[in-house]
């Protein structure tokens, strides 16, 4: 019975459906960026300083510049050229007593400026920007200062305890609908961010998008992963990837064109809605609907992609079957990422791997926003460096494997990040120079654990996975593994990949993905037949390998 893999092969692997699906999916990733890191534009601190009252009349009148009216009535730097005296501390002067002149009105005050007392802000600051952003509305400096990273925590927090769920939605309901309700949410989420009356409410609309977002993005990579043949998958899930890049680029634009926080949000966030027009545009995935026995309905959409591929459907079209193993698809669970020393190794690895690369690139990011300098070309350039990132690893993939690139890029985002503590901010051009090499190092070790997250894993504990970026959703089908295309449980000979024959992380260009569990067991000779030649056996599950042929050499070696 045929496959959908085997069906694709023959109506198109990356047709004209595909392509259109392809494309309209990428917003969905393109979308997801200011989400993402839209607290660079969203929450950017600008220079400060206390508002004292009277400050501004007595500059009027005694016709002050903006520069004379800071030497005169804003404290200088602390001793050791501390700037929060300057920003968070005022004079504890009544500016509005006509004794002061307007030649240094403090001189008749006090000797030294250094002796006269000073107090917090007591009346709100004034911003030097001729926007907004959250920290300029709700005061988000000096002691509050924390609450902005409180605002990009509760984001990260969604994603956190979103990951958690929405890969369960999207198995049990379809990814079409957790692709359609996810969107929903994020839009309305994101709307009523941009209108939050105060901080609190801020938190809870953050929190709530950021609970969705991710989700939505693993959604429209898990799809256009399970419609494209085999040989496509690992270019266009690193395409997907790019269209991130590409948002990244157009936000920046985007926040230079609109300098205020909440029509920035808003224009980020209204067209979403259109997303929900992909009822009509994507259908759901055959794959899915085959694993719910829901034949029918994947019958009808293969025969539709044979027609936009101006194919003619197979005459087994009717056959088409997903053979997979009951039994584990029934029972997956957490604990199967730690079940055997392979998968524990695997897991631990990874999971740091993850937690390293999300960490650095999101701090690469919030770095380009504290250099000092045009916050909107820095956040270009550095989002410029992600495209020749993914050209590299396409280029390099199937060459060298993924260990070289892997241990490469982390290494040189670590190099870059430990240089930038040694150069002086002061020279701007350099840390953002730097910051670049760092992020485009980084860059690719993030995509690299993705793929090397696909391939490590059986598809059934796909869902469990540590994950990257919402790309884990996408399962072992990036290199071709596929769900309908497993044929497992029938006495077949495993196909054991390179990372199962070494001690490490998988290095060769030709990763075959393990399909089960029991393809990850340790193996060993159970004796020899009647010929004297060895019979190799799982040593953990004899009864699934019965039927195994006897051969020369152990399965691993296949």
């Amino acid at each position: 019975m045929p496959t959908v893999d085997d069906v694709l092969d023959k109506v198109g692997e990356f047709g004209w459906f595909q392509k259109q699906v392809f494309l309209i999916l990428c917003l969905i990733s393109a979308a997801f960026a200011p989400i993402y890191v839209g607290i660079v534009f969203l929450a950017f601190t600008p220079d400060h300083r206390c508002l004292s009252p009277g400050v501004a009349e007595l500059s009027r009148r005694c016709g002050w510049s903006l520069a004379e009216e800071l030497n005169y009535t804003v404290p200088g730097p602390g001793p050791a050229g501390d700037a929060f005296p300057r920003q968070c501390r005022r004079y504890e002067v009544d500016w509005n007593q006509s004794a002061l002149g307007c030649e240094d009105p403090l001189a008749g005050l006090a000797t030294n400026r250094s002796h006269l007392p000073l107090g917090p802000c007591q009346h709100g600051w004034v911003y030097d920007t001729p926007g907004s952003s959250i920290v300029t509305e709700f005061n988000l400096v000096c002691d509050d200062s924390w609450k902005v990273d409180l605002f990009q925590s509760c984001v990260n927090v969604g994603f956190f305890l979103g990951s958690l769920g929405i890969g369960y939605i999207a198995d049990r309901f379809g990814r079409k609908v957790c692709l359609l309700a996810t969107t929903l949410i994020s839009a309305i989420s994101g709307v009523l961010t941009a209108i939050a009356p105060d901080y609190t409410s801020l938190l809870f609309f953050r929190l709530l998008q950021g609970l969705v977002s991710k989700g939505n993005w693993a959604a429209g990579y898990t799809l256009i992963t399970e419609f494209v043949g085999p040989g496509y998958r690992r270019t266009v899930a690193i395409l997907y990837q790019v269209a991130f890049t590409v948002g990244l680029v157009l936000l920046s634009g985007l926040a230079y064109v609109l300098p205020h926080w909440r029509w920035l949000q808003l224009t980020v966030s209204l067209p979403t809605f259109l997303f929900l027009l992909y009822y009509w545009c994507v259908p759901e995935s055959p794959r899915w609907l085959l694993s719910q026995k829901r034949d029918t309905q994947a019958i009808k959409i293969m025969d539709h992609i044979a027609q936009k591929n101006r194919k003619l459907s197979p005459a087994d079209l009717k056959m088409l079957s997903l053979e997979e193993d009951i039994t584990e698809k029934l029972s997956p669970s957490f604990a199967d990422l730690f079940r055997t020393p392979r998968l524990r190794k695997n897991t631990f690895i990874l999971m740091y791997l993850w937690f390293t690369s999300s960490v650095l690139y999101q701090g690469l990011i919030m770095h380009v926003g504290a250099t000092g300098g045009n916050l909107y070309l820095d956040f270009f350039y550095s989002a410029l460096v992600e495209f020749p990132a993914a050209f590299a690893i396409l280029v390099t993939i199937d060459r060298v494997g993924r260990i070289y690139p892997l241990a490469v890029s982390n290494l040189v985002a670590g190099t870059a990040c430990f240089v930038m503590i040694f150069i002086s901010h002061d020279i701007h051009w350099l840390n953002v120079a730097v910051a670049c090499v760092g992020r485009m190092g980084i860059t690719i070790a993030f995509q690299m654990v993705c793929l090397v997250n696909a391939e490590l894993y059986p598809t059934f504990i796909s869902g469990d996975r540590p994950g990257c970026r919402g790309s884990d959703a996408a399962s072992s089908r990036d290199q071709g593994g596929g769900v309908a295309g497993d044929h497992r449980g029938r006495g077949e000979l495993p196909e054991k990949s390179k990372a199962q024959r070494k001690d490490d992380l998988p290095s060769g260009p030709n990763i075959r993905i393990p399909r089960n569990l029991r393809e990850m067991l340790p193996w060993g000779p159970s004796g020899r037949d009647e010929n004297g030649v060895l019979i190799w056996r799982n040593a953990q599950k004899p009864l699934f390998l019965r039927t195994l042929p006897h051969t020369c050499l152990p399965p691993n070696q296949y």
